[in-house]
């Protein structure tokens, strides 16, 4: 009888707390917003949910936005970043289904619309559509640098092997 491997391996909470750090180190490469939490947080988190699944890629993507927010003191308040950081993991899950399903660009422009522009419209009946338009083109720059990179990094590291 073979036994299953169990899921929380030494390995992955390696990886994961690596590119959780990233994501930290991220956090303090800022895009000019009125928020002050528009950085390259998430891209770890992009990266990890291609390379190793919806739920790695969830947690590393949604600890990245937690981490950014607490750089500038919560903004928006504790509660609304939760919200943010469970929309970060239904972006990366876009982003992965559709890069599998159709093609990694698609999975791109997906995410970068869902983040970019999805995200700040959620917000209009709480911030109005100030908001919204002050924050569209920082969310929509950071969000496809940040999908960008990890797509083309996850293209490269794949075709040599390593994942």
């Amino acid at each position: 009888m073979k036994l299953k491997k169990p899921y929380w391996t030494p390995k992955r909470m390696a990886r994961m707390a690596i590119f959780i750090a990233l994501s930290a180190v991220g956090s303090f490469i800022k895009i000019p917003s009125p928020t002050g939490t528009v950085a390259l947080d998430s891209l770890p988190g992009y990266f990890s949910v291609l390379a190793w699944g919806y739920l790695e890629g969830s947690i590393v993507i949604s600890l990245g936005h937690i981490l950014t927010a607490a750089t500038v003191g919560f903004p928006l308040g504790i509660p609304l970043h939760i919200l943010i950081a469970i929309m970060m993991i239904l972006w990366a899950v876009i982003f992965k289904w559709t890069s599998d399903k159709i093609h990694w660009i698609v999975g791109i422009l997906a995410a970068t619309f869902f983040n970019g522009v999805v995200a700040p419209a959620a917000f209009i009946p709480l911030f109005g559509e100030g908001f919204f338009y002050a924050m569209i083109i920082p969310l929509v720059v950071a969000s496809f640098v940040n999908v960008a990179i990890a797509a083309v990094a996850n293209q490269i590291v794949k075709k040599s092997g390593y994942i």
